[in-house]
């Protein structure tokens, strides 16, 4: 992300149409703001214009306005975004998702910043800065005739990729207090800071809803406390049990899930690296950067099952020191 705002820094007082490529929930949008607030264009508006949210139908409409009469139910004039946009920054969000017949009046748009309003025969003129995102591919898309090729090179002017949340893990456990603050002053309440074990925990996550889903899960806890579902489904296994080991209906401590999860996932991690390296241990341990002694602690802390019962397909119980030490070379 640093690299990001250099390169963006570098950008931001220009009119060069920028176009930024990442994931859903990258914060695309909110890197948008970030460029419009540091730019010549920062006393105007920032409008933002969902390409995918809005029918093609209405799009035109919403983008260049209409004169009244232009068609039924139009009884006054109205703007359009565009013009709403005028010496500010004009977002268009999910641009690959934009109406094949729209595409070629948005360009006439960013060739020389003229447009007609629906029902208008004449010309009007704005300057604004326009910034276009997509979770797309968009160079696929130009070339399998989706998009229009001398649109995508007009958008294209300067191009940034936001990374995903699991390209840029350092910036979880800051990310995670970040919205912890944010939503105690929404929600006016308190809460504990993450502890070290559940940040790691969080570092070692997917997250394929990225930034969104990070700043969900954070809300939740907020909101609801330290029982709250932070824990994903695709996570290599998510916590069950809610209550203490004993029965006596004492609530499993926030501290104790993210033990038991970054244990599951240790173990997920060793098995997976045996199997990588036909179960020689000595080189599994050379693979994890651990020594010898610490990865057969492990694997019998871990109670992972033997070369042959791995090769039936078998559980085994907890191992025992002696099978520890014979079970690769067995």
């Amino acid at each position: 992300m640093a690299e990001v705002r250099q390169r963006a820094e570098k950008i931001c007082r220009t009119n060069v149409p920028i176009l930024l490529c990442g994931e859903g929930g990258t914060g695309k949008e909110a890197l948008a703001r970030w460029i419009h607030v540091n730019s010549e264009y920062a006393s105007g508006e920032f409008v933002k214009v969902s390409c995918a949210a809005i029918p093609g139908t209405l799009l035109e409409s919403e983008l260049f306005g209409y004169e009244q009469g232009a068609f039924t139910g139009a009884n006054v004039a109205k703007p359009g975004r565009v013009e709403m946009a005028h010496r500010g920054t004009l977002f268009l969000d999910e641009i690959a998702e934009l109406d094949p017949n729209l595409q070629s009046k948005l360009l006439q748009f960013l060739q020389d910043g003229t447009f007609s309003r629906i029902g208008d025969h004449s010309e009007r003129r704005i300057d604004a800065r326009v910034i276009c995102a997509t979770h797309k591919d968009l160079d696929q898309e130009t070339q399998a005739g989706r998009f229009r090729q001398d649109l995508f090179y007009r958008i294209n002017g300067f191009r940034l990729k936001v990374p995903t949340l699991r390209e840029r893990r350092e910036d979880i456990p800051a990310l995670a207090e970040f919205f912890r603050v944010h939503f105690e002053k929404q929600f006016g309440t308190k809460r504990d800071m993450f502890p070290p074990e559940m940040l790691q925990y969080l570092q070692n996550l997917n997250w394929p809803g990225n930034l969104r889903e990070l700043s969900n899960g954070v809300a939740r806890y907020v909101l609801i406390g330290p029982e709250a579902a932070i824990y994903q489904e695709h996570a290599p296994k998510k916590p069950k049990a809610v209550r203490s080991a004993e029965g006596n209906g004492t609530p499993v401590t926030l501290k104790q899930l993210a033990k038991d999860a970054i244990r599951e996932m240790e173990r997920n991690i060793i098995l997976e690296t045996l199997r990588t390296n036909q179960w020689n241990r000595r080189k599994t341990a050379l693979a994890l950067k651990i020594s010898y002694r610490a990865l057969i602690y492990k694997i019998h802390d871990a109670g992972l099952m033997t070369r042959k019962a791995a090769q039936r397909g078998e559980r085994a119980t907890n191992l025992s020191s002696e099978s520890v030490r014979n079970y690769a070379t067995d």
